[in-house]
Protein backbone atom coordinates (compact mmCIF):
# COMPACT_ATOMS: atom_id res chain seq x y z
CA UNK A 1 0.00 0.00 0.00
CA UNK A 2 1.73 3.44 -0.75
CA UNK A 3 2.23 6.17 1.09
CA UNK A 4 0.40 9.59 0.45
CA UNK A 5 0.77 12.90 2.00
CA UNK A 6 -2.32 15.21 1.86
CA UNK A 7 -1.75 18.57 0.57
CA UNK A 8 -2.57 21.46 2.33
CA UNK A 9 -6.27 22.54 1.66
CA UNK A 10 -6.35 25.06 -1.17
CA UNK A 11 -3.55 23.67 -3.18
CA UNK A 12 -3.95 22.82 -6.65
CA UNK A 13 -4.44 19.62 -7.38
CA UNK A 14 -1.54 19.65 -9.65
CA UNK A 15 1.02 20.36 -7.49
CA UNK A 16 0.25 17.34 -5.24
CA UNK A 17 3.07 15.23 -5.80
CA UNK A 18 5.48 17.63 -6.10
CA UNK A 19 4.30 19.16 -2.13
CA UNK A 20 4.54 15.55 -1.62
CA UNK A 21 8.53 15.34 -2.67
CA UNK A 22 9.37 18.53 -0.89
CA UNK A 23 7.32 17.36 2.19
CA UNK A 24 9.53 14.36 2.31
CA UNK A 25 12.81 16.47 1.75
CA UNK A 26 11.70 18.14 4.77
CA UNK A 27 11.74 15.07 7.03
CA UNK A 28 14.66 13.82 5.66
CA UNK A 29 16.77 16.84 6.61
CA UNK A 30 14.97 17.56 9.83
CA UNK A 31 16.40 13.97 10.74
CA UNK A 32 19.69 14.58 9.37
CA UNK A 33 19.86 18.13 11.65
CA UNK A 34 18.44 16.20 14.67
CA UNK A 35 21.31 13.16 14.87
CA UNK A 36 23.73 15.93 13.91
CA UNK A 37 22.88 18.28 16.54
CA UNK A 38 22.38 15.06 19.16
CA UNK A 39 26.56 13.99 18.24
CA UNK A 40 27.25 17.11 18.61
CA UNK A 41 25.94 17.67 21.48
CA UNK A 42 27.51 13.88 22.88
CA UNK A 43 31.12 14.92 21.36
CA UNK A 44 33.12 16.81 24.28
CA UNK A 45 37.10 17.97 24.28
CA UNK A 46 38.15 21.57 22.67
CA UNK A 47 37.02 22.42 18.78
CA UNK A 48 39.37 21.68 16.47
CA UNK A 49 41.29 23.60 14.11
CA UNK A 50 42.42 25.77 16.86
CA UNK A 51 46.42 26.24 17.77
CA UNK A 52 47.51 23.31 19.71
CA UNK A 53 48.29 23.77 23.46
CA UNK A 54 51.76 23.58 24.13
CA UNK A 55 51.39 25.80 27.36
CA UNK A 56 53.69 23.80 30.13
CA UNK A 57 51.70 22.84 33.67
CA UNK A 58 52.93 24.19 37.01
CA UNK A 59 52.47 23.69 40.86
CA UNK A 60 50.09 26.11 42.05
CA UNK A 61 49.46 24.80 45.84
CA UNK A 62 50.59 22.33 47.84
CA UNK A 63 49.70 20.99 51.63
CA UNK A 64 51.04 21.38 53.68
CA UNK A 65 53.59 23.55 52.18
CA UNK A 66 57.22 23.89 52.11
CA UNK A 67 58.66 24.73 55.21
CA UNK A 68 55.81 23.94 57.64
CA UNK A 69 56.22 22.51 60.68
CA UNK A 70 54.25 20.64 63.18
CA UNK A 71 52.30 18.38 60.45
CA UNK A 72 49.87 15.46 61.48
CA UNK A 73 51.68 11.84 61.57
CA UNK A 74 48.50 11.45 59.67
CA UNK A 75 48.74 13.72 56.89
CA UNK A 76 47.32 13.11 53.37
CA UNK A 77 49.55 16.01 51.34
CA UNK A 78 47.68 17.47 48.82
CA UNK A 79 49.03 18.96 45.11
CA UNK A 80 47.05 21.24 43.05
CA UNK A 81 48.35 21.84 39.24
CA UNK A 82 47.26 24.49 37.00
CA UNK A 83 46.14 22.31 34.07
CA UNK A 84 44.03 18.77 34.33
CA UNK A 85 47.13 16.65 34.39
CA UNK A 86 47.84 13.11 33.01
CA UNK A 87 47.29 10.48 35.79
CA UNK A 88 49.43 7.98 35.24
CA UNK A 89 52.88 9.97 34.53
CA UNK A 90 51.98 12.57 37.45
CA UNK A 91 51.37 9.68 39.95
CA UNK A 92 54.78 8.35 38.93
CA UNK A 93 56.42 11.33 39.15
CA UNK A 94 55.61 11.59 43.05
CA UNK A 95 58.43 11.05 45.75
CA UNK A 96 59.27 10.91 49.35
CA UNK A 97 62.46 11.48 50.87
CA UNK A 98 62.99 9.38 53.23
CA UNK A 99 60.93 7.23 51.00
CA UNK A 100 57.30 6.47 51.96
CA UNK A 101 54.77 4.35 49.79
CA UNK A 102 52.02 5.83 48.94
CA UNK A 103 48.98 3.79 48.96
CA UNK A 104 46.04 5.46 47.01
CA UNK A 105 46.03 8.52 44.75
CA UNK A 106 42.89 10.14 44.53
CA UNK A 107 42.47 12.93 41.73
CA UNK A 108 39.73 15.15 41.65
CA UNK A 109 39.85 18.30 38.90
CA UNK A 110 43.45 19.24 38.87
CA UNK A 111 44.16 18.13 42.04
CA UNK A 112 45.60 15.19 43.94
CA UNK A 113 45.27 13.71 47.54
CA UNK A 114 47.63 10.92 48.30
CA UNK A 115 46.67 8.57 50.95
CA UNK A 116 50.09 7.08 52.67
CA UNK A 117 50.74 3.47 53.49
CA UNK A 118 52.13 4.28 56.72
CA UNK A 119 52.17 6.81 59.61
CA UNK A 120 54.77 9.71 59.46
CA UNK A 121 57.33 9.15 62.51
CA UNK A 122 57.45 12.01 64.71
CA UNK A 123 59.87 14.56 65.00
CA UNK A 124 61.12 13.40 61.80
CA UNK A 125 61.78 15.80 57.79
CA UNK A 126 60.29 14.94 54.95
CA UNK A 127 60.65 15.71 51.06
CA UNK A 128 57.83 15.89 48.84
CA UNK A 129 59.18 15.79 45.18
CA UNK A 130 56.91 16.47 41.99
CA UNK A 131 59.34 15.49 38.96
CA UNK A 132 59.48 16.67 35.61
CA UNK A 133 58.01 13.34 34.18
CA UNK A 134 54.47 14.84 35.31
CA UNK A 135 52.52 15.39 32.16
CA UNK A 136 49.59 17.06 31.63
CA UNK A 137 46.33 15.15 29.41
CA UNK A 138 47.88 17.35 26.29
CA UNK A 139 51.16 16.04 27.01
CA UNK A 140 53.22 18.91 27.80
CA UNK A 141 55.65 18.00 30.81
CA UNK A 142 55.89 20.03 34.23
CA UNK A 143 57.90 23.82 33.84
CA UNK A 144 58.97 23.37 37.15
CA UNK A 145 59.59 19.77 39.31
CA UNK A 146 59.38 21.19 43.12
CA UNK A 147 60.80 19.89 46.17
CA UNK A 148 58.15 20.32 49.26
CA UNK A 149 59.83 19.93 52.75
CA UNK A 150 57.91 20.00 55.77
CA UNK A 151 58.62 18.12 59.55
CA UNK A 152 56.58 16.36 61.81
CA UNK A 153 58.63 18.39 64.54
CA UNK A 154 57.43 21.36 66.19
CA UNK A 155 60.23 23.63 64.73
CA UNK A 156 61.43 23.52 61.24
CA UNK A 157 64.93 22.03 60.87
CA UNK A 158 67.78 24.92 60.47
CA UNK A 159 70.35 22.77 58.54
CA UNK A 160 70.69 23.86 54.82
CA UNK A 161 72.77 23.41 51.81
CA UNK A 162 72.93 25.70 48.72
CA UNK A 163 75.08 25.30 45.59
CA UNK A 164 75.17 24.90 42.05
CA UNK A 165 75.49 21.77 38.96
CA UNK A 166 77.55 22.48 36.32
CA UNK A 167 76.32 21.05 33.66
CA UNK A 168 78.03 19.78 30.32
CA UNK A 169 76.23 18.71 27.42
CA UNK A 170 72.84 18.39 28.93
CA UNK A 171 70.44 20.77 30.88
CA UNK A 172 70.29 21.32 34.51
CA UNK A 173 67.05 22.26 35.02
CA UNK A 174 65.05 18.87 36.66
CA UNK A 175 68.73 17.84 38.10
CA UNK A 176 67.80 16.34 41.74
CA UNK A 177 70.28 16.35 44.22
CA UNK A 178 70.46 13.14 46.89
CA UNK A 179 71.18 13.98 50.29
CA UNK A 180 72.38 11.05 52.84
CA UNK A 181 73.29 11.43 56.67
CA UNK A 182 76.95 10.30 57.96
CA UNK A 183 78.45 8.76 54.98
CA UNK A 184 75.85 6.28 54.00
CA UNK A 185 76.38 6.00 50.31
CA UNK A 186 73.38 6.10 47.64
CA UNK A 187 71.56 3.05 46.48
CA UNK A 188 70.74 4.05 42.90
CA UNK A 189 67.75 1.23 43.16
CA UNK A 190 66.12 1.35 46.35
CA UNK A 191 66.22 5.86 46.25
CA UNK A 192 66.53 5.53 49.44
CA UNK A 193 67.56 9.22 50.11
CA UNK A 194 67.82 11.22 53.56
CA UNK A 195 66.30 14.40 51.72
CA UNK A 196 65.76 15.33 47.89
CA UNK A 197 66.54 18.84 46.36
CA UNK A 198 66.38 19.78 42.60
CA UNK A 199 68.17 22.43 40.26
CA UNK A 200 66.55 25.40 38.38
CA UNK A 201 67.11 26.64 35.24
CA UNK A 202 70.27 28.10 36.15
CA UNK A 203 71.32 24.98 37.54
CA UNK A 204 71.22 26.41 41.53
CA UNK A 205 69.41 24.51 44.36
CA UNK A 206 68.62 25.06 47.53
CA UNK A 207 68.07 22.05 49.91
CA UNK A 208 66.42 22.64 53.71
CA UNK A 209 64.74 21.03 56.51
CA UNK A 210 68.24 19.47 57.06
CA UNK A 211 68.81 18.04 60.99
CA UNK A 212 71.91 19.56 62.85
CA UNK A 213 74.32 18.42 64.24
CA UNK A 214 74.60 16.22 61.47
CA UNK A 215 77.12 15.31 58.65
CA UNK A 216 75.89 15.27 55.00
CA UNK A 217 76.35 14.34 51.24
CA UNK A 218 75.28 15.06 48.33
CA UNK A 219 75.14 13.24 44.88
CA UNK A 220 73.91 15.15 41.19
CA UNK A 221 71.48 12.78 39.55
CA UNK A 222 70.88 13.59 35.80
CA UNK A 223 68.10 11.40 34.23
CA UNK A 224 69.05 11.53 30.97
CA UNK A 225 66.79 9.19 29.40
CA UNK A 226 63.94 10.39 31.87
CA UNK A 227 62.98 6.83 33.11
CA UNK A 228 63.08 7.90 37.00
CA UNK A 229 66.10 5.17 37.44
CA UNK A 230 69.75 4.99 37.36
CA UNK A 231 71.65 3.70 34.41
CA UNK A 232 75.21 3.49 34.40
CA UNK A 233 75.60 3.73 30.26
CA UNK A 234 72.91 6.32 30.15
CA UNK A 235 72.66 8.67 33.30
CA UNK A 236 74.53 10.68 35.68
CA UNK A 237 75.36 10.09 39.25
CA UNK A 238 78.27 12.64 40.91
CA UNK A 239 79.63 13.32 43.97
CA UNK A 240 79.77 16.57 45.21
CA UNK A 241 83.74 16.25 46.24
CA UNK A 242 83.72 16.79 50.21
CA UNK A 243 81.05 15.57 53.35
CA UNK A 244 79.65 18.95 54.50
CA UNK A 245 79.37 19.23 58.51
CA UNK A 246 76.61 21.40 59.83
CA UNK A 247 76.32 22.38 63.31
CA UNK A 248 74.19 24.29 65.06
CA UNK A 249 76.76 27.71 65.08
CA UNK A 250 76.86 26.88 61.25
CA UNK A 251 73.36 25.35 59.82
CA UNK A 252 74.13 26.03 56.48
CA UNK A 253 76.64 25.43 53.71
CA UNK A 254 76.43 27.38 50.59
CA UNK A 255 79.00 27.17 47.44
CA UNK A 256 78.58 23.64 46.70
CA UNK A 257 79.50 22.66 43.28
CA UNK A 258 79.14 19.62 41.40
CA UNK A 259 80.13 19.33 38.07
CA UNK A 260 78.78 17.04 35.59
CA UNK A 261 79.65 16.20 32.17
CA UNK A 262 77.29 13.79 29.75
CA UNK A 263 80.47 12.06 28.02
CA UNK A 264 78.23 11.55 24.63
CA UNK A 265 77.79 15.45 24.38
CA UNK A 266 78.85 17.04 21.27
CA UNK A 267 82.02 19.10 21.71
CA UNK A 268 82.38 22.70 19.09
CA UNK A 269 85.37 23.23 16.36
CA UNK A 270 85.73 27.06 15.45
CA UNK A 271 87.63 28.23 13.01
CA UNK A 272 89.08 29.90 10.06
CA UNK A 273 91.16 29.13 6.78
CA UNK A 274 93.20 30.88 5.99
CA UNK A 275 93.77 31.24 2.06
CA UNK A 276 96.89 33.47 0.37
CA UNK A 277 97.50 31.58 -2.58
CA UNK A 278 94.38 31.00 -4.34
CA UNK A 279 91.65 33.67 -6.39
CA UNK A 280 88.79 32.92 -4.05
CA UNK A 281 87.46 30.34 -6.47
CA UNK A 282 85.71 26.76 -5.90
CA UNK A 283 84.90 25.90 -2.31
CA UNK A 284 86.96 25.61 1.53
CA UNK A 285 86.43 22.56 2.83
CA UNK A 286 87.37 20.06 5.84
CA UNK A 287 88.41 16.46 5.65
CA UNK A 288 87.61 14.89 8.64
CA UNK A 289 88.72 11.03 9.30
CA UNK A 290 88.82 8.74 12.32
CA UNK A 291 92.09 8.20 13.94
CA UNK A 292 90.98 4.24 14.68
CA UNK A 293 89.00 4.21 10.94
CA UNK A 294 91.09 6.27 8.60
CA UNK A 295 88.85 4.54 5.57
CA UNK A 296 85.53 6.14 7.30
CA UNK A 297 86.17 10.43 6.05
CA UNK A 298 83.39 13.03 6.13
CA UNK A 299 84.27 16.22 3.80
CA UNK A 300 82.82 19.73 5.39
CA UNK A 301 81.68 22.53 3.70
CA UNK A 302 83.17 26.01 5.27
CA UNK A 303 81.35 29.15 4.83
CA UNK A 304 82.08 31.77 2.07
CA UNK A 305 83.77 33.39 4.64
CA UNK A 306 86.03 30.84 5.69
CA UNK A 307 84.80 31.10 8.99
CA UNK A 308 83.35 27.66 10.83
CA UNK A 309 82.20 26.44 13.73
CA UNK A 310 80.79 22.94 14.11
CA UNK A 311 79.79 20.59 16.70
CA UNK A 312 81.87 16.97 16.80
CA UNK A 313 81.10 13.78 18.40
CA UNK A 314 83.83 13.24 21.33
CA UNK A 315 87.32 11.51 19.71
CA UNK A 316 90.56 11.64 18.34
CA UNK A 317 89.96 13.42 14.33
CA UNK A 318 92.64 14.33 11.45
CA UNK A 319 91.17 17.27 9.58
CA UNK A 320 92.72 19.24 6.65
CA UNK A 321 91.35 21.98 5.01
CA UNK A 322 91.56 22.03 1.26
CA UNK A 323 90.80 24.50 -1.51
CA UNK A 324 87.98 22.37 -3.74
CA UNK A 325 88.60 24.13 -6.87
CA UNK A 326 86.74 21.84 -9.06
CA UNK A 327 83.67 21.32 -6.38
CA UNK A 328 83.96 17.44 -6.62
CA UNK A 329 84.39 16.61 -2.49
CA UNK A 330 87.65 15.14 -3.33
CA UNK A 331 91.50 16.81 -2.38
CA UNK A 332 93.87 16.82 -5.31
CA UNK A 333 97.21 16.69 -3.83
CA UNK A 334 98.78 18.27 -6.92
CA UNK A 335 96.55 20.80 -8.13
CA UNK A 336 94.45 21.95 -5.32
CA UNK A 337 95.59 24.29 -1.90
CA UNK A 338 95.65 22.55 1.25
CA UNK A 339 96.94 22.80 5.22
CA UNK A 340 98.52 20.11 6.94
CA UNK A 341 96.60 17.65 8.66
CA UNK A 342 96.33 18.14 12.13
CA UNK A 343 94.90 16.02 15.53
CA UNK A 344 91.96 17.51 16.92
CA UNK A 345 90.63 16.30 20.19
CA UNK A 346 87.12 17.03 21.07
CA UNK A 347 86.41 16.66 25.05
CA UNK A 348 82.61 15.76 25.64
CA UNK A 349 80.45 19.02 25.72
CA UNK A 350 84.15 20.93 25.74
CA UNK A 351 85.29 23.83 22.76
CA UNK A 352 87.86 24.28 20.43
CA UNK A 353 87.81 27.77 19.22
CA UNK A 354 90.44 30.09 17.05
CA UNK A 355 91.97 26.90 15.16
CA UNK A 356 93.37 28.09 12.10
CA UNK A 357 94.19 26.23 9.05
CA UNK A 358 96.26 27.85 6.93
CA UNK A 359 96.77 26.52 3.19
CA UNK A 360 99.60 25.89 0.69
CA UNK A 361 100.45 26.01 -2.96
CA UNK A 362 99.72 22.47 -4.07
CA UNK A 363 103.27 20.63 -4.90
CA UNK A 364 102.70 19.14 -8.89
CA UNK A 365 103.51 15.42 -8.82
CA UNK A 366 106.51 14.57 -10.72
CA UNK A 367 105.84 13.80 -14.19
CA UNK A 368 105.93 9.89 -15.01
CA UNK A 369 108.73 7.74 -16.50
CA UNK A 370 108.44 7.27 -20.27
CA UNK A 371 107.26 3.95 -21.88
CA UNK A 372 110.16 1.76 -21.68
CA UNK A 373 112.47 4.31 -20.17
CA UNK A 374 115.16 2.79 -17.86
CA UNK A 375 115.93 3.72 -14.16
Amino acid sequence: MSRHIRAPEGAPARADARWESTALTRATLAALLAAALAAGCAKKGPPTGGPPDLTAPTVLEVEPDSGAAGVSTHVRPSITFSKGMEPRSTNDALDFAPPVPIRQRRWSGNSVTLVLGDTLKADHTYTLYVGSAARDRRGNTLANPRAIVFTTSKTFPRGRLEGRVDAVGFRAASTTLWCYRDGRQPDSTARDFDALGVADAAGNFRIGGLSVPGRWRVWGFADLNHNRSFEPNVDLLVAADTTLDLTSEQPVATGIRLHMVNPKAPGRFAGVVIDSVSDGTGICRLIVAGVTDTTRRVVYEVPENNSFDFKWDPGTYRVRAFRDLDRNRVWKRDTEPASEEVLVHIEPGGEITGFEFVLARPVPLPPAPAPGAGP
